[in-house]
């Protein structure tokens, strides 16, 4: 089974992690549109418009990661999300634990992407040699 896209490219583990921490993150802000809803219902369209808009924006992102700015755009996405501890204090854990997920992602993924591209222009079969070894 391969890794590749129908255009021959390879996924970008870089893409998939970064896409990942903001799935969980428009989750998060859901979550957390219902608390800010909860304490404070007088205010609720407002709460409710700001709170789907940027659920709508972290679910949305990964559609475009890719090119260099949109993880210019993700990062500011973190920040915006840490701004939300204003309106819920414990966002500012959570914002902090989301932005370390989101600078490993992008780290990690990178690395893993640029040993990946090493590897393909090594020559090497790295799934034959992986079923070679299961089989010794």
């Amino acid at each position: 089974m391969s890794n590749s896209t129908a255009k021959g490219r390879r996924k970008s583990v870089k893409r998939t992690l970064a896409s990942m921490v903001l799935a969980f993150e428009a989750f998060i802000i859901f979550f957390a549109t219902l608390f800010v809803f909860g304490t404070n219902q007088e205010q609720g369209p407002l709460i409710w418009t700001i709170g789907l808009s940027f659920a709508f924006l972290l679910i949305a992102t990964p559609a475009v990661l890719g090119s260099p700015w949109s993880y210019w755009w993700g990062s500011s996405l973190q920040v915006a999300m840490l701004a939300t501890a204003f309106w819920a204090p414990l966002m500012w854990v959570i914002g902090f634990i989301f932005i370390g997920l989101w600078v490993w992602g992008l780290i990690a993924g990178a690395t893993i992407d640029k040993a990946k591209e090493v590897i393909e222009e090594s020559g090497i079969d790295l799934e034959a040699e992986l079923r070679k070894r299961k089989g010794a």
